[in-house]
């Protein structure tokens, strides 16, 4: 049952992360996001698996930011930053 609700919730996640990278909407899906742009300041995002980072890094990079994983799993996370 855990890796059900587990998958589901991964898979929300790939949702919104490619509706955001192909341009159709999914604005609040960087709205964490957005203010790395604005403000110049780095962004740490929650742990998250090597796929979800995958995809995180590449919609990032579409968005024309730079990011990097840091840390050890679990709790390996994105870090986005300004493009520079």
């Amino acid at each position: 049952m855990n890796h059900r609700i587990h998958r589901r919730e991964f898979f929300k996640r790939v949702s919104a992360l490619s509706i955001a990278v192909t341009g159709l909407g999914g604005a609040a899906s960087f709205a964490e996001i957005a203010p790395v742009k604005r403000t110049g300041t780095p962004k740490r995002l929650a742990p998250m698996t090597a796929f979800e980072r995958k995809i995180v890094h590449d919609a990032v990079a579409a968005a024309g930011q730079r990011s990097e994983s840091e840390g050890e799993e679990p709790n390996r996370r994105v870090v986005v930053y300004p493009a520079q």
